[in-house]
């Protein structure tokens, strides 16, 4: 965690005096320049780099919903010489479908010449610079930093980091957290071009800088510090900025030059789960009984590995009674029993409370139930909620880009061309907007806003 020192109070706090150009590396659907847009802050998607399919057509649906689609559908590209077509156009871009590697030549020519024109379209409305492996520092474009303020924002993957994760660490280049250092590498050409963004902001989990990655992560503050950044980082939770959200994560400023920063206060949280909720939801969202047995079985199956209590909803006696009653066993019942390793054995469930029901192989997870508040959103959409009438049922898309910090008119933007699993995963993999508003408005001088 960031701690105050003696040279914060002898440098000046930076202020952002300058037009921003934002430059979002690793993009998703552009919750930073969400962040920026809300607060009315005006600035350019300078660049951004983003290698997966549905994310590059998020936030081109977010950001730039008002040029519509018809760039894609009326011009033919003029081929670059080197490429007989779009498909080898976008195969050497390295796009990805999957979060996890680039499309192969043959799967990029499945998707037929109008989808490889829409994802092209995309990229070029975007600015987008697609895959961080072969991104270059004069890709950047950062030039005359008198005149402008570059913010780059670097919110590398976790998959490797995270106690969801197998734990490699970002050590090897080879990992996805790994991409931390083809960071490195561009703003080491960005000083050798002598033109470094003046601002970087770092999201990632807090196992960063655990004790398994703080070598790494030292060895990487370091790095900056040799460019030139005065570095400043700290842990945040999304319920300390008006998110019912226990979503935990690490923040890292780093300023070019001799500036402080300090990171927002917590500000008390007014906000519960039931208030992000829709009114009305479909009943697919709701658990059925074959569902909940599902999870009891599997349970069960865990708990004979050693696994201790994984999922279960009880009245105390049995599990069919409360799948098939509203409350427990009796009518005055306002709570549900949540199955859990207590000395009790279960946790109260009220309405409005969260419930994960995802299945962590761990011998000594204890909490499952979140009063008033969700857990943190992952990719896959493993949270439920407790409603009005003590059912189950899992949180809607648009609950989950709510409790991302999204506005609903931002969210009917990027629904048009998702599916539901697509919409879970873009959330899960996002930053919550609240946050990041949070850290931009300690840099930003409010004479360069709108409001």
């Amino acid at each position: 965690m960031y701690q105050t020192t003696i040279f914060d109070q002898l440098y000046p706090q930076y202020k952002i005096t300058k037009p921003i150009r934002l430059i979002e590396l690793f993009a998703g659907y552009g919750s930073q320049a969400l962040a920026l847009k809300y607060l009315g802050v005006k600035f350019e998607h300078w660049k951004i780099c983003e290698w997966a399919v549905k994310s590059i057509q998020a936030y081109k649906d977010i950001h730039f919903s008002h040029l519509g689609n018809w760039i894609y559908m009326k011009v033919d590209y003029d081929l670059p010489d080197e490429y007989k077509n779009y498909a080898h156009w976008l195969y050497d871009l390295g796009i990805s479908q999957n979060y996890n590697e680039p499309m192969t030549l043959e799967q990029i020519e499945k998707l037929g010449k109008d989808k490889q024109k829409e994802i092209l379209a995309n990229i070029q409305i975007t600015n987008n610079l697609v895959n961080i492996q072969r991104v270059h520092a004069k890709d950047l474009g950062i030039e005359n930093t008198d005149k402008y303020t570059y913010l780059l924002t670097y919110s590398f993957p976790c998959q490797d980091l995270s106690l969801a994760g197998k734990g490699k660490g970002m050590s090897d280049t080879s990992t996805r957290s790994g991409m931390l250092w083809e960071v490195e590498r561009i703003l080491s050409e960005c000083n050798e071009l002598g033109e470094l963004p003046q601002i970087l902001l770092m999201e990632n989990v807090p196992q960063i800088h655990s004790q398994d990655n703080i070598k790494d992560f030292n060895k990487w503050q370091l790095r900056l510090e040799e460019l030139g950044y005065k570095n400043y980082f700290e842990d945040l939770i999304a319920t300390d900025y008006e998110i019912p959200q226990t979503r935990n994560r690490c923040f890292m400023v780093s300023i070019l030059g001799d500036y402080s920063y300090t990171f927002p206060q917590k500000k008390p949280l007014k906000l519960k789960l039931k208030d992000m909720l829709e009114e009305e939801v479909d009943e697919k969202y709701f658990l059925s009984e074959k569902t909940i047995k599902f999870f009891y079985e599997n349970e069960k199956k865990q708990q004979e590995k050693g696994n201790g209590f994984k999922f279960g909803v009880s009245d105390g006696n049995t599990i069919a009674k409360t799948i098939t009653t509203r409350a427990g066993s009796r009518m005055d019942d306002n709570f549900i029993k949540i199955k859990n390793n207590t000395k009790k054995g279960y946790i109260k469930a009220v309405e409005g409370d969260g419930i994960d029901f995802s299945q962590p192989n761990s011998k000594t997870r204890r909490g499952r139930v979140q009063k008033n508040k969700i857990q943190t959103l992952t990719t896959q959409n493993n949270l439920g909620v407790v409603n009005s009438d003590l059912r189950i049922r899992k949180l809607t898309p648009k609950e989950c880009f709510r409790l991302m910090g999204v506005k609903d008119e931002d969210f009917k933007k990027v629904s048009k061309n998702q599916s539901n699993s697509s919409l879970y995963h873009l959330a899960g993999d996002s930053i919550v907007v609240n946050v990041l508003m949070a850290i931009f408005k300690e840099l930003i001088d409010r004479k360069d806003s709108d409001r």
